[in-house]
């Protein structure tokens, strides 16, 4: 249901984020802390959590769509297979990806401008 052009729309729409490489794939920063990046294997997001408690979360809930490898044991990040994952649902793993590496600053500033966009007010 999604794929990698969905992952770059979604991750680049998020604030101070530019897409960089990694491991020779397309990977996604804010700041210079990556929060998600194209694995090797095709169709695979990498997707770093805040820790390991949420990744061991979205493993248990959908195991047809969130999986690991033995290479990220003990690692806070979960593995997303692209074409089991709704768009929403993508767009808010990225949303929380994000929200995991960015600074306190960063973090700040953006509450600070969704409380003072139109939709906030709603």
């Amino acid at each position: 249901m999604s794929d990698e052009d969905d992952v770059r729309r979604l991750a680049l729409a998020l604030p101070a984020t530019e897409e960089r490489t990694a491991y020779g794939t397309p990977a996604f920063y804010v700041g210079r802390r990556m929060f998600a990046r194209l694995h090797d294997q095709p169709g695979v997001l990498v997707c770093w959590r805040a820790d390991l408690g949420e990744r061991e979360a979205l493993l248990q809930r959908d195991p047809s769509v969130f999986f690991t490898t033995a290479h990220y044991d003990g690692h806070p990040s979960v593995l997303v297979r692209l074409e089991r994952i709704a768009p929403a649902e993508l767009a808010e793993l990225l949303q929380e990806a994000w929200e995991a590496r960015a600074t306190k600053r960063l973090l700040e500033a953006a509450a600070r401008e969704r409380s003072d966009s139109p939709d906030a007010a709603g």
